[in-house]
């Protein structure tokens, strides 16, 4: 094209000339500047924003700032909600982490379970809403993950067992909060430990935490394979076996052996006890209720059998 002789450093008929290189001066403008920061680590991101406000309010409640640690969901068993977390918190459920949503409104329940978690070192996480949402819907901003429940065995219950006595057995009941209800009642009238069976029934979960207000941590629970032969084995320390059945025609008030040692086997909520189980009781007695009424729950049952044993070696 005409004119195109006139620019500086062209040459007709031939290819642009070479020009010369900067030197190294613009390296550090080519080389990668790393990841982006998260959201919660820039100073001016609406999420920093709210984890300064959420830490500013909590040590406004009296409580120092949380350390924050990995993300991921917490592992096991869970406990959702404000008043769970902090009820389980105060029974000191073994925990593993508590995780509390970024913009969570942190009233007196919160602030306590923070204090608690402190206290006994235990791990708090923060997570974006969602993320705790996620796990629990009605989780009102706070988890509480908890450990695996360590169970205990028939022999060791035997062992710290004092004289006369006095253990219960769980045939098959699978309704975690009876679990935890007849774990407190055993511990509150003296019992040496509860056993139960480990397939088709209910474990230690958060809900028999809840349930046991604390004493899950203090009564030794055993899991056997099969009750049929740990009833055996009871039989040959000298304990006597006793089931708990609304069809028996024999009723508590007429028990005799209450002074004795007992072991104590309660039914399922709806079958009651196993064939089996029911043949290797020494006795198999009732309550009398009103006719009106089909049956008492398992741990009802449970705690009044208790109570009528405690009262007759008092007496």
């Amino acid at each position: 094209m005409a004119g195109n002789s006139s620019r500086k450093g062209a040459v007709r008929g031939s290819k642009k000339a070479p020009t010369s290189g900067t030197g190294g001066k613009n390296k550090k403008r080519l080389s990668g500047k790393g990841p982006t920061p998260k959201a919660v680590d820039r100073p001016y991101h609406a999420a920093a924003k709210r984890a300064k406000a959420v830490k500013k309010r909590v040590e406004n409640n009296g409580v120092r700032s949380p350390r924050i640690a990995k993300a991921g969901s917490p592992r096991g068993e869970i406990v959702a909600g404000r008043n769970a977390v902090l009820e389980a918190l105060r029974e000191n459920v073994p925990s593993t982490e508590l995780l509390v949503a970024r913009s969570i409104e942190v009233d007196d329940r919160v602030a306590e379970s923070l204090k608690l978690a402190l206290h006994v070192g235990l791990p708090i996480r923060e997570a974006h809403r969602a993320e705790v949402e996620g796990i629990s819907p009605n989780s009102q901003g706070i988890i509480l993950a908890i450990k695996p429940f360590q169970y205990s065995s028939f022999e060791e219950i035997m062992h710290r067992a004092k004289h006369p006595a006095l253990i219960v057995a769980l045939d098959g009941v699978t309704d975690p909060r009876n679990l935890g209800a007849i774990i407190r009642s055993a511990a509150a009238f003296g019992a040496a430990g509860v056993v139960m069976t480990e397939r088709r029934a209910a474990a230690m979960t958060a809900s028999a935490w809840k349930s046991s207000a604390g004493a899950a941590a203090r009564l030794p629970i055993a899991q056997v394979t099969n009750l049929a032969r740990t009833i055996d084995a009871a039989k040959k320390t000298g304990l006597f076996v006793v089931g708990l059945d609304g069809q028996s025609q024999e009723v508590i008030s007429v028990m005799k052996i209450a002074a004795e040692p007992l072991m104590i086997v309660v039914g399922s909520e709806g079958k009651g006890l196993a064939r089996l189980t029911r043949e290797k009781c020494d006795l198999v007695i009732s309550i009398p209720i009103s006719a009106s009424t089909e049956s008492l729950n398992a741990s009802v049952a449970t705690a009044i059998a208790l109570f009528f044993v405690d009262q007759a070696r008092k007496g």
